[in-house]
Formats: structure tokens, sequence, C-alpha cells
């Protein structure tokens, strides 16, 4: 049987990390992905809007991201949105579409890429230690018999390096498709 403290742990730990892996997702590495351009706030009826909820985003090809406004009016203002989240695009409007064509990247990018990377993981993993600590904390103050306490703290230190474990696996994957030109 799972002890409480260690579930709502493992359950903190799953969230950390699957933020981590949404974050990656932003990082582009020469392939289009709709992830790219989804948080781009856009001026939309007087207020500012996530531009994944005024369009729809796909990629036809690898090198391109589409964007097609479910409002052809707000057109001019995802192009203006897109241009001030400064991720080094050029949204070109073509008629009632957005195409967006990925630049090649040079070296020293796709290396400040791998850097953003790896601060991203850095921060999933304090995260995870974070929910380690608090995890302790808790089962301190639950007053458990000593030997349930030892086997829930080894069980916490066992999720704790499956989560940092995934995180550093993902960031390897991440580090090697940003460097495959």
């Amino acid at each position: 049987m799972s002890h409480p403290i260690l579930t709502d742990t493992q359950a903190k730990m799953k969230k950390a990390v699957d933020h981590t892996l949404h974050e990656f997702s932003s990082i582009h590495t020469g392939k289009a992905t709709p992830a790219m351009v989804e948080g781009v706030m856009v001026e939309a009826y007087g207020t500012m809007t996530p531009l994944k909820q005024c369009a729809a985003i796909s990629t036809p090809d690898p090198r391109l991201i589409q964007i097609q406004p479910w409002d052809a009016s707000l057109i001019k203002s995802i192009a203006k949105g897109i241009q001030e989240a400064n991720l080094g695009f050029n949204p070109i409007v073509d008629g009632k579409l957005i195409r967006i064509p990925l630049p090649d990247m040079s070296r020293d990018r796709r290396l400040e890429f791998v850097k953003t990377a790896n601060r991203l993981a850095e921060e999933g993993r304090v995260h995870v230690r974070n929910v380690r600590r608090d995890a302790h904390e808790v089962a301190k103050k639950a007053k458990l018999p000593e030997d349930e306490s030892k086997r829930l703290d080894k069980d916490i230190q066992t999720a704790t390096d499956s989560a940092i474990k995934s995180i550093n696996d993902h960031l390897a994957h991440k580090e090697k498709d940003l460097l495959t030109v």
C-alpha cells in the first residue's frame, strides 16, 4: 500500500517533470512545432490572448508554421504579436493565413538553445528537489513509526531519483535534436 504522502509527492514531481517537458517543447530545434508560438500573446478584442485561443496552428512541413485565425480581422494583430514576442521569426501574411518560415539555425544559435534547455532542466530538477524537501517535512510532522518513516523517506528518494532521471533523459534527447543539423 502506498502512503498518501508518497502519492501526493509523486503527483507533484510528475507535474514538475511535465512542466519542464512543456518548456522544452517551446525551444525550437529547426523543426516546426505549434508549441513554438502557442504562448504568443495577441491583442484580440481589446485583451491580450494566447495565440492558441484565437487561431489554428499547424505545421504543413518541418520548416513552416501556418496560422489560420478564426477571425480574419485578427491577422494584423497576430503578425504584430509574433514579431513583438522576439522569437526570431518573421511572419508573412498571405491572405487569410500567416506563414512563418523557420530560418536555418547557426551553430551559435543552436548552442544558445542548448544552454536554455540546460537552464530549464536545472529549474525542473530544483523544483523536484523542493517537492522532496516538502515531503520530508510533512513526513516528520506526521510522527510516523520509525520503520515506516525510513521506508517513506527511501520511497520519496526513489521517486526523486526517477523524476530527475526523466528530466535528464529528455534533456539529453533535446540536446541531440538541437545539435543535429
